[in-house]
């Protein structure tokens, strides 16, 4: 996922991460709709649980379904076997629910290490960090979001941006958001299409380089 910045049809990602309520879901899913594009929706086994038709919806419309652990626990902290429950409870939940097969990884908190990857991969999942923080999760406002990610020191080609329902504002900043970005060159594509699939390393700040 190299981050040179090429203002042309470059890829990048969005990724929005589901700790929380439900309420935003539904409006975001219109927006991408309006815009034609395809995410990756990050899910705790809780969330999947409580809202298993907005899990079915987000896989119907066409989006990426990926594993944020079962109990959102900094996975450094575990021991292998309870990193590998982390990961398949709520695998075996989703699996059973839409019938698909997650194998996208996002470590709660972007907490890793060599462990929770090689972990990660025994289960079948690529690892997947972020290298642009919308911050909406700080409830800075509409006009912050947009500015923070526009304007971000790591955005360019294959950058992925994270962001957050329940948010306070990130429904109302993501037709804005996307709509500036489309304007400056970048095309959005989920992280499956994204990432190298092998014959890669990863640095030392998660980032995937091609061997």
């Amino acid at each position: 996922m190299p981050a040179c910045r090429i203002l042309q049809a470059v890829p990048a990602s969005i990724r929005i991460q589901f700790p929380w309520g439900n309420e935003d879901t539904s409006k975001i899913l219109e927006i991408l709709k309006k815009h034609d594009v395809h995410v990756t929706f990050f899910m705790t086994g809780g969330w999947v649980e409580s809202y298993p038709d907005d899990v079915k919806a987000i896989l119907a419309a066409g989006h990426d379904l990926g594993n944020h652990s079962e109990n959102h626990k900094n996975m450094s902290q575990l021991s292998d076997s309870e990193k590998k429950e982390e990961l398949m409870k709520v695998h075996t939940k989703v699996q059973e629910l839409t019938g698909y097969e997650m194998f996208l990884f996002r470590p709660p908190y972007g907490d890793y290490d060599n462990a929770v990857v090689n972990v990660a991969r025994d289960c079948g999942y690529y690892t997947i960090q972020w290298d642009v923080d919308s911050l909406d999760w700080k409830d800075y406002g509409v006009d912050s979001i947009i500015k923070t990610v526009t304007q971000h020191k790591h955005l360019g080609n294959g950058s992925i941006i994270l962001c957050h329902n329940g948010a306070k504002y990130t429904a109302q900043a993501l037709d804005t958001l996307i709509a500036t970005l489309k304007n400056e060159g970048y095309t959005f594509v989920p992280i499956s299409e994204l990432i190298y699939r092998e014959k890669y390393h990863m640095d030392h700040e998660g980032r995937q380089i091609k061997n």
